[in-house]
């Protein structure tokens, strides 16, 4: 894998499990982001930077991700901070700081599944997700990490 990657971060969230099964494209409430980052392998863990911009904040997000076997680790710092801690088969909660006020969320992590290649870093994971102690929804994250190939000169 190279140092600069291309990310891509898809999420679905399902109302509740039945619906995840059933779900036309209108029930299913989908996000993604594509962004360059900065990928590092170090301490048999590997590392992602990027920074996104999201409506309505005029500054970017900086945003990490750490994988190492069954755990994922999420951390966002700037006009959203959260540290988000994925770990298969256990519910982690944090504090959701946004500008309007902090959430407490949990994510209760079915499975964490990752494929990796010299090109390309897969990793898909299932979770439950509460705020505030309310089932919210079922969600998958699906993350592909792509090596940048470098431009050749004309």
């Amino acid at each position: 894998m190279t140092k600069d990657v291309l990310v891509s971060i898809r999420g679905l969230q399902f109302a509740d499990a039945e619906m995840k099964e059933a779900a036309s494209d209108e029930e299913i409430d989908k996000i993604e982001t594509i962004c360059p980052g900065e990928y590092y392998f170090k301490n048999d863990a590997h590392f992602v930077l990027y920074e996104e911009l999201v409506e309505g904040f005029t500054e970017p997000i900086k945003s990490m991700i750490k994988v190492r076997g069954k755990e994922f680790t999420l951390s966002k710092k700037g006009p959203l901070n959260v540290q988000m801690a994925f770990s298969e088969g256990k519910k982690t909660m944090t504090d959701y700081c946004t500008p309007f006020g902090n959430i407490l969320i949990a994510m209760d992590t079915h499975s964490i599944d990752i494929k990796e290649t010299e090109e390309e870093l897969g990793i898909h994971i299932s979770y439950g997700l509460e705020a505030n102690y309310q089932f919210i929804a079922d969600c998958d994250i699906h993350i592909r990490l792509s090596c940048v190939m470098p431009q050749m000169p004309s």
